[in-house]
């Protein structure tokens, strides 16, 4: 049997703590439970009057409250502070496929239980694939879950729910400890639902489920909102529950009620926290001597875009694309290539007659989109199924030489059971058996592909037996037979789709969760796997490298929804996550042209994330606010919404959905009335204007597979000896690590707390708010006792006598526990506070807490030193590894070429992060003083600081007047900044790279420069510091 693996998670990703912060922050100003969460039981928190009553959740703050914190939420988390709630307690948290959705609203219900002890939790599923996984999430995280929080077990708070299992729901409605539900809508958006049927004691579980106001999580909510105007059964259904508060969870909703988080594509493919996309296409398999054309468009200046090879001076033949007119030469075009010799546009472009190529004696008629490379419908599915292959080997190989124990999977999605298991064949195989059996017995005999299986023969043992590399899972019937999907559509969701076929599909997601841990290990041969489309969503395994799209008959793009199953990164044999951007990428084989393919491909990522180039979105008046130079106090949620309000004042934009009305420029005519955008208002209006232009720029970058790769490497002189010389000096400065310590006055920062807070506390003032009920009580007809549900009115009252419930005792012990400071000095700070009374609620005990936090950081900052650690030093190989490079990179200057007669840097190519950087390395590079420079690998070298792990950007080793002396510099570039506008992050992470430098080495310099003249002036002080030390 194969080893099931077990996935490692890591509790501290940035971007998922912030979006459970986000549901979290919400509710600051209800009383928090400090007791270890195993002792739970009944507390204020919940209602109840006897044994068995329903046991509710309960709010003890007020809309206004809510708001205020909302607003907070939105502001640190990058988007526009609403005014007021958007149909009621509805919150939306957006965060990109493959990300750890699950994971976060998993985390986030322990957390809201943890802080508030808020109990009763329904999960609402649109389909049996999406409860399938959120059951498979909660058994992978059971342990990690226990880790986190004193040893709860969520399996069994947690259930799903069927009618076969109704009692479940009763223990949900009495129980005085968490209760996790897991329902599909179905099972309670129709009057006909067993649910909301008495049952044989007289009572209507549904009305009870409404009693204790479940907080009520939804995953996918856009699957559940209908086509039309009119609200949905199942949202009329959700609301009937009476929740305390929905959290909507998806990638792509509708609607964005109260947005609190917001993770899409572009950020999620920004920060590396999704796999890349790489589209092959079936055009990469044409022999580079084919004399291929295809007419792309027919331009709007009346020309021919056509597309044939091109060969580079001293480099590669690659495809490329000319505007043409009559009498053009394809062979001139084409650098010379000999397969387009006499080649020529014969007449002018025309849009319906096409393009005219004169071929010697013959005439190549082309329509548009039309190409001369004609092959078979059968023949593209064996091209897709051999690109797939290939590529598999390539990237197992890739992988495996890297370093890491990662199995490589291949995923093909085809439209019928039939295509894959025949039961009407001989041997029971289907065409694309067949074909892939074929394929696959040829690749593993060709030597450009077998290295994998030479090199690593114990982790391949039966690569040989193609039965057991390849498999299909599909739809299964009552009787656990293999069956086509009854009704299937490509375009149909599942929850479109009748009773049936969504019960097959169950059964055949089923399998594929049973086999998802036993796939990413070595001892299981299976590496190719086809299955049905309408299963792609059980298929959300994070080692899919590959996915094919198989349709006889159809070139249709697959979407951003299908291919969202290969992006989640990969994991090793040890059940930890992969972060090598390098390896994470995901291969599409596309039956298309790339040009096409990913245009279309980038369309759907937009339509889906709502992308719209003439939108001004927060993160765009932010950064505007930012590279104006305004300091980063100042940029706070009045100051955004006050130059929304001036663009709308000056009618640049539509206050309704925030998009441009007219051009951005614009913006110059206008005069700004806030006194604080007034103080930068020139800056500011050149920097929206290019904010606005180079919005576009910001879409998903998917990478061309047709290009040959950019072969990269260290240059072939680095082994002469005295360019050795050189990097040994360099290596030997910079490779030791350091550990930093702090000498802290501990007098100084107790005063500076007590003087901060009590500055902070000041401004402070407390409002009672009240939310009063008024309802109607009656007997029912079996003489019950009951409420109508009420109607509420919210009032606030004047300041209020703070009650107090919290000793200083409590009040020490949570801040220690959250500070891990001495209770002391603690003690201390709250005794020196003047308005104590304050720390009685718990949203200004958490400001405190926060704010003693970062002092302590300010200080550690301020009063840190270095000290090398003897023995330990940075890997050579990872400050100094070759990077891989794009061809788009190149082409986009994200990649600098070298040049090797210079015989002064390592790579032959540099990778860079933005234009400033690529002139800067060019500078470095042209510069005869310079004797060697590198970038150095993210990660290569990291120093600690308080403010968390620091990496430089550039090791130079720079010559004097004389040739024997040189100046060693390690650089970071802020390319465009002065001194003003570094953070205090930065700037104090700057200061510390600093001192540990100081203490690796005498005669190293580092500082940060904003381009390459502010390095040069760098280097002369250091010539003239050199000077006066020698002349003293």
């Amino acid at each position: 049997m194969s080893q099931k693996i077990v996935f490692n998670f890591d509790e501290s990703l940035e971007y998922q703590r912030r979006a459970i912060n986000a549901v979290v922050d919400l509710f600051k100003g209800q009383d928090r439970e400090l007791g270890d969460v195993i002792y739970r039981g009944a507390t204020r928190h919940i209602k109840s009057f006897v044994e068995k009553d329903p046991v509710r959740n309960r709010l003890d703050i007020g809309p206004s409250i809510i708001l205020n914190n909302m607003r907070k939420v939105q502001n640190n988390n990058m988007l526009f502070p609403s005014n007021a709630f958007d149909t009621g307690y509805n919150f939306t948290v957006e965060m990109e496929t493959g990300t750890g959705k699950t994971y976060v609203y998993l985390r986030s219900i322990l957390e809201l239980y943890e802080a508030y002890n808020f109990m009763k939790f329904i999960i609402v599923v649109p389909t049996v694939a999406i409860r399938k996984g959120v059951e498979k999430s909660i058994e992978m995280l059971k342990e990690h879950i226990k880790t986190l929080y004193h040893g709860l077990d969520i399996s069994k708070h947690a259930f799903v729910y069927d009618s076969d299992n109704i009692g479940k729901l009763t223990d949900f409605v009495e129980a005085r400890d968490l209760r996790i539900a897991i329902m599909n809508i179905q099972s309670f958006n129709k009057d006909t639902n067993k649910i909301r049927k008495e049952d044989e004691t007289g009572r209507v579980l549904w009305d009870l489920i409404k009693y204790v106001n479940p907080i009520v999580i939804i995953d996918e909510p856009q699957r559940l909102e209908g086509s039309g105007r009119k609200k949905s059964a199942s949202l009329s259904a959700i609301e009937e529950l009476n929740p305390l508060f929905i959290l909507r969870y998806s990638a792509t909703h509708k609607k964005l009620y109260n947005q609190i988080y917001k993770l899409d594509s572009y950020e999620a493919y920004k920060q590396d926290l999704v796999k890349k996309i790489e589209v092959k296409t079936i055009y990469s398999n044409i022999s580079k001597d084919y004399n291929y054309i295809r007419y792309v468009e027919f331009t709007k200046d009346l020309k021919a875009k056509i597309e044939i090879f091109y060969s580079e001076p001293g480099g590669s033949v690659r495809f490329k694309t000319f505007n043409v007119l009559k009498n053009a030469s394809l062979f001139e075009l084409s650098g010379g290539l000999p397969q387009y010799k006499n080649m020529v546009v014969l007449e002018d472009p025309h849009k319906i007659n096409g393009l005219k190529i004169g071929l010697g004696d013959d005439v190549l008629v082309l329509k548009e989109g039309e190409n001369n490379y004609n092959v078979d419908e059968l023949d593209l599915i064996r091209i897709q199924i051999r690109l797939t292959i290939q590529k598999h080997l390539e990237k197992q190989l890739k992988i495996l030489e890297k370093g890491y124990k990662i199995k490589v999977i291949s995923l093909f999605f085809i439209d019928a059971v039939k295509n894959f298991r025949d039961s009407e064949a001989a041997d029971g195989r289907g065409l694309y058996a067949k074909i892939f059996d074929e394929e696959y017995a040829k690749i593993i005999l060709d030597p450009r592909y077998n290295e994998v299986f030479r090199k690593y023969p114990e982790l391949f043992i039966e690569y040989k037996n193609v039965q057991k590399v390849r498999e299909g899972y599909f739809a299964r019937d009552k009787k656990n037979n293999e069956t086509e999907v009854d009704g299937f559509d490509w375009s149909k969701d599942e929850i479109e789709m009748n009773k049936k076929a969504q019960e097959d599909i169950e059964r055949g997601i089923q399998l594929i969760l049973d086999k998802k841990d036993e796939l990413i290990s070595f001892d299981e041969p299976l590496a190719f796997i086809f299955s049905h489309s309408a299963l792609r969503e059980g298929w959300d395994n994070p080692n899919v490298f590959q996915l094919c799209t198989l349709k006889k008959g159809s070139s249709e793009i697959a979407k951003k929804q299908e291919i969202g199953r290969g992006l989640r990164l990969p994991v090793d044999i040890h059940g930890n996550r992969c972060f090598d951007e390098d390896v994470n990428v995901l291969t599409v084989i596309a039956n298309d042209y790339y040009d096409h393919f990913a245009q279309a491909l980038q369309n759907d990522f937009s339509s889906e994330a709502g992308f719209k180039k003439e939108e001004v979105t927060y993160d765009i008046v932010y950064r505007t606010l930012e590279e104006a130079g305004m300091p980063k106090e100042f940029i706070v949620a009045e100051t955004v919404e006050a130059f929304k309000a001036e663009l709308t004042e000056a009618k640049i934009i539509n206050p309704k959905n925030n998009e441009l009305t007219k051009n951005a420029a614009d913006i110059l005519y206008y005069e700004f009335k806030n006194p604080t955008l007034k103080t930068f208002e020139i800056k500011i209006k050149e920097r929206f204007i290019d904010n606005m232009q180079n919005k576009g720029s910001h879409r998903i970058e998917i990478k061309n597979g047709d290009e040959e790769a950019v072969v990269n490497g260290y240059h072939s002189f680095v082994t002469e000896s005295e360019f050795q010389k050189l990097w040994i000096e360099l290596k030997n400065r910079i490779v030791k690590r350091t550990m930093y310590q702090v000498k802290i006055d501990n007098e100084q920062f107790i005063k500076e707390c007590i003087d901060d807070l009590n500055e902070k506390l000041s401004y402070k003032a407390l409002k009672r708010e009240f939310e009063v009920a008024t309802g109607k009580g009656d007997y029912d007809e079996f003489r019950k006792f009951k409420f109508d549900d009420p109607a509420k009115v919210s009032l606030a009252l004047g300041d209020e006598d703070i009650e107090i419930t919290k000793s200083d005792f409590e009040i020490t012990n949570y801040l220690m526990h959250h500070t891990m400071l001495p209770r002391k000095a603690l003690f201390r700070i709250i005794s020196g506070l003047k308005n104590k009374k304050f720390l009685q609620k718990q949203a200004v005990l958490d400001e405190v807490m926060k704010a003693i936090l970062d002092k302590l950081t300010e200080f550690k900052a301020k009063n840190i030193d270095y000290e090398v650690i003897d023995g330990y030093l940075f890997e050579e190989s990872s400050i100094f590894s070759v990077e891989e490079i794009e061809r788009s990179m190149v082409d986009n200057k994200r990649a600098y070429k070298t040049n090797a007669p210079y015989k002064n840097v390592l790579h032959k190519y540099i990778r860079v992060d933005s234009d400033g950087e690529y002139e800067f390395a060019k500078s470095l590079d042209e510069d005869p003083e310079v004797l060697l420079f590198t970038k150095l690998k993210k990660g290569g070298i990291v120093i600690d600081t308080p403010y968390g792990n620091y990496s430089p950007d550039w090791a130079i080793i720079h010559k004097v007047d004389d040739a024997t002396a040189k100046l060693y510099f390690i650089v970071e570039t802020k390319c465009d900044k002065e001194k003003k506008d570094l953070t205090q992050v930065e700037d104090a992470k700057i200061n510390c790279a600093k001192k540990h430098f100081a203490k690796v080495s005498e005669d190293i310099t580092f500082d940060w420069v904003n381009g390459y003249n502010k390095f040069k002036e760098l280097v002369k002080k250091d010539i003239l510091r050199r000077n006066q030390i020698l002349k003293n």
